[in-house]
């Protein structure tokens, strides 16, 4: 059973009303909202620095432990269904993992749909992991972590650099990654109700981004790609969200393909609750696994 703490934490949130997407539903609107929401709550950590960069035209920053090198890094793709999702909404959450893992994180804000649907996404994803071995950093100093759409990106991202025969990241964290953006998973609609996520905005949202391309190629839904020679893989979800399937159908292939990889799916949670609250218990073991696991694929 979910701790009391969770529950309670559910319970202030299920007080917003839950709302419906269509395509009438204002991009603006939510992406103005998901900044106000991080400004209320996205406290960073004390100890450690924030420090903006340009890459190759994109907007990012590093999130470092104080007086920590960068040699090592946890190479972050925020969420945010594709179409919402920035450094300062999601500053606090990488932040958290950084604080844990004494290792320091860069992000960046990768080109949005509607305006700029698939591939702008994946092609800047790639950017920026180029620059950073034109930087010097190994591969093998490098981990990817995503949340929402952004660990469906991480692992794209993983399965484009496989396809273009270039080195691979040390391991990925996925914490609830979008994976099938069919969206063919039965928790689309056992558990539509239970998610947090407004009704129908996978379904919106899936759109903008493929555009006029097939949501089942395997660069936008990862779940249909050849899943073999990826590197070691954590994935965290929530039973009672939508896309609870998509983390488990895609551990299930990647494990059948010969990857290492774990998954964990809570019960009760919500989306992406490893970033949650660390007064939430839940959310404070998977973190510590998570940054654990980072540790074990950088440090010595």
């Amino acid at each position: 059973m979910a701790s009391w703490q969770s529950r309670l934490f559910k319970f202030v949130l299920r007080r917003r009303k839950k709302t419906a997407w269509d395509f009438n539903t204002s991009v603006t609107a939510f992406r103005e909202q998901c900044e106000a929401g991080a400004a209320r709550f996205g406290k960073i950590p004390p100890g450690i620095n924030v420090i903006p960069v340009m890459i190759d035209g994109l907007r990012g920053e590093w999130i470092l432990p104080a007086g920590a090198a960068m040699d090592k890094v946890i190479l972050w793709i925020h969420g945010g269904g594709y179409i919402s999702g920035s450094c300062s909404d999601h500053r606090n959450h990488v932040a958290k993992f950084v604080q844990g893992s004494g290792i320091g994180a860069l992000q960046y804000e990768y080109r949005l749909a509607p305006e700029y649907p698939f591939p702008a996404a994946l092609e800047d994803s790639l950017a920026v992991y180029n620059w950073l071995l034109t930087q010097g950093t190994l591969p093998a100093n490098i981990v990817f972590a995503g949340d929402s759409a952004g660990g469906g990106l991480c692992l794209a991202t993983l399965l484009a650099l496989k396809e273009q025969g270039l080195p691979l990241p040390a391991a990925a964290v996925a914490l609830s990654p979008w994976t099938d953006l069919k969206c063919t998973g039965e928790s689309y609609r056992i558990n539509a109700d239970k998610c947090m996520s407004p009704y129908n905005m996978w379904n919106v949202c899936s759109k903008y981004y493929a555009g006029d391309n097939d949501p089942g190629l395997p660069l936008i839904s990862p779940l249909y790609g050849d899943l073999r020679g990826m590197p070691p893989l954590l994935i965290y979800a929530s039973d009672d969200e939508v896309l609870r399937d998509d983390s488990i159908k895609f551990a299930e292939k990647a494990k059948a393909a010969g990857v290492e990889v774990k998954l964990h799916v809570e019960e009760g949670m919500i989306h992406c609750y490893p970033a949650m609250p660390a007064f939430i218990p839940e959310a404070r073991r998977a973190r510590e696994e998570i940054c654990e696991f980072i540790r074990s694929h950088l440090v010595g």
